[in-house]
């Protein structure tokens, strides 16, 4: 393994992800779990991972981001993951673009321009509707794998509209379509 060169950490709402980069910023380990509320010690446990599986860890500077990069204290920046996301974005793929990003706590869309910067963004963290955690409960409650509920849905011929907005109340009139016999594959189209 090449010499590793910083970390970086992203302490999201359902998940903390740690990722080790070579000189070039290449991709050279990674390691994620659900997230821990006592974040400080999943840090530790992940810097442990990181020194057992590659003998590096100890003086690799951190950064930070996501819902809890203010609870890193072994980092040495704190970045939010808007940034994050255009700077990954341009290094990716040279240009600029839009992202959407579907978190466990909000949804993003991120207008990022040609050099990489941050045009403008807007985030929806009112409301869970449209976040990770929303479509995790969706999926478990049809028992469809989350990573298939795109492909399902793609393949339903008649879509069956969910009007409610509202986590709370979506889930409700998915359990009143089940009930009503509706298929599941339209439910997902809706």
């Amino acid at each position: 393994m090449d010499e590793l060169k910083a970390l970086g950490i992203d302490v999201g709402s359902t998940t903390v992800k740690m990722v080790a980069v070579d000189a070039q910023g290449n991709l050279s380990w990674h390691y994620l779990e659900s997230a821990d509320p006592r974040v400080e010690d999943q840090v530790d446990r992940f810097l442990q991972h990181l020194r057992e599986e590659t003998g590096f860890g100890e003086t690799l500077p951190l950064v930070a981001t996501g819902y809890g990069r203010n609870l890193v204290h072994q980092a040495v920046k704190k970045v939010t993951e808007i940034t994050c996301h255009a700077t990954g974005v341009y290094r990716q793929l040279g240009h600029g673009g839009t992202l959407v990003d579907i978190g466990g706590q909000d949804s993003k869309v991120i207008i990022i321009g040609e050099n990489g910067q941050v045009v403008d963004f807007a985030m929806n963290d009112k409301c869970a509707a449209g976040t990770g955690r929303f479509l995790e409960n969706t999926a478990g409650r049809l028992r469809v794998p989350l990573d298939e509920m795109g492909r399902e849905a793609l393949s339903a011929d008649q879509e069956v509209a969910i009007s409610s907005t509202c986590t709370v109340f979506a889930e409700s009139e998915i359990i009143s379509l089940i009930a009503h016999g509706v298929e599941v594959n339209p439910i997902l189209k809706g």
